[in-house]
């Protein structure tokens, strides 16, 4: 692995490390381990052990967000993801969880239905990707055999749209089996719920396009049918409001974004996780519209934001009361301890971004734990020295 970062944070981040209730669940501190896809699951998309050390590894973050997983083989979009559709990925989760769990953690499972973002050599019998219109993405698919550009998805028809939110339900019910404390719903980064919500990529004319009203019901329907399995206080919604993943667009985020939040207000969910990029972080756009503060007015549970946070940002975040909670992604990839280097103020290992997609444990499950250096520990008291 490469060394640690030659930095520290000079500022402990006292409310982050602070516990929360969320929805049903009492958390330990407000920092969520983001859902990272890392293309690491085995044959048949079924979890595998390493999976389940990886996991096991950050259970001490207050709350654990999985990878994407597939709800059914139509939301299939990249070459070794997880799914959430079978006897035998049941079973794989069920091994992660138990790991989790038995390190005193807590995990939710996100669902996952990649719409357009797929590729008929991914899809059962070959056939086209579908989505709320046949408007086909820029770029190219990652497929098993290499990329490939994107095809021209298949509308969905009206009558066909119940079967998708019933393969959220089912995903559901197969996750709750699997042991998982809750479930996050991926209406986020261009894949279907978000291509529903989105006019630059829902044309349709019936009752799930045109208005607001109607973009948003496809997301209501299946957090209303997800929550029908859970019950209230343990499924949560994940949302990208600017981002331009995959190919998106919107004509009016503030309006469309916090519409959706207002229309899963009454639902009972435990919260929202909102991708809004932070001044100075990597995916940040000055000129891209701040929805934050529309979203936290429509919707008035728990709220968590992610995108290149740090922990002076996060800390600044929640003493705005701007959220409750704050995600981290590739801080928590490359260091399983990050709860404890941030109470520390320990400095953070550095990301291999050659190993983030596939591959072995290298890069995955070999990051080391902080182990402080002879400098920071005093020679009388034998206590780590923390930077003011």
């Amino acid at each position: 692995m490469k060394p640690a970062l030659d930095r520290r944070i000079t500022t402990i981040p006292r409310l982050l490390l602070t516990p929360t209730t969320v929805g049903v669940l009492r958390l330990p501190n407000r920092m969520v381990m983001a859902p990272m896809t890392r293309n690491r699951a085995g044959a048949g998309n079924v979890p595998t052990p390493l999976m389940a050390t990886y996991y096991r590894q950050r259970a001490s973050a207050g709350l654990i967000v999985t990878e994407a997983t597939q709800v059914a083989p139509e939301g299939l979009g990249y070459p070794d993801t997880p799914g959430i559709h079978t006897d035998e990925q049941v079973a794989g989760w069920q091994h992660v969880v138990r790991a989790v769990h038995a390190a005193g953690g807590r995990i939710v499972l996100q669902l996952w239905h990649v719409g357009r973002i797929s590729h008929p050599s991914m899809q059962p019998g070959g056939a086209l990707p579908v989505a709320p219109s046949a408007v086909k993405p820029a770029g190219q698919a990652v497929t098993p055999r290499g990329r490939a550009p994107f095809v021209t998805p298949r509308a969905l028809e009206t009558h066909e749209i119940p079967r998708v939110v019933a393969q959220f339900a089912d995903a559901a019910r197969r996750a709750k089996q699997a042991g998982f404390d809750g479930v996050e719903i991926h209406g986020a980064n261009g894949y279907l719920i978000d291509q529903f919500l989105r006019d630059a990529t829902n044309h349709r004319s019936d009752r799930y396009g045109g208005s607001l009203v109607n973009r948003v019901r496809f997301l209501r329907e299946v957090a209303e049918a997800v929550v029908g399995v859970w019950g209230e206080g343990r499924v949560g919604v994940r949302l990208s409001p600017t981002s331009s993943l995959n190919d998106m667009r919107d004509s009016d985020p503030v309006q469309t974004f916090s519409g959706a939040a207002r229309a899963l207000a009454s639902l009972g969910l435990s919260y929202l996780h909102v991708v809004e990029p932070v001044p100075g972080s990597r995916a940040f756009d000055p000129s891209a519209p701040r929805t934050l503060a529309a979203i936290r007015a429509a919707f008035h549970g728990a709220l968590v934001v992610n995108s290149g946070f740090t922990a002076s940002t996060a800390e600044a975040a929640l003493a705005r009361r701007e959220a409750d909670l704050v995600s981290f992604g590739v801080l928590f990839l490359a260091n399983p301890d990050l709860v404890e280097r941030f109470r520390l103020g320990a400095p953070l290992n550095e990301p291999d971004r050659l190993t983030f997609y596939g591959g072995d444990a290298r890069g995955y499950t070999d990051y080391p734990t902080y182990r402080p250096a002879a400098e920071d520990v005093d020679a009388t008291t034998r206590k780590r020295r923390v930077p003011a």
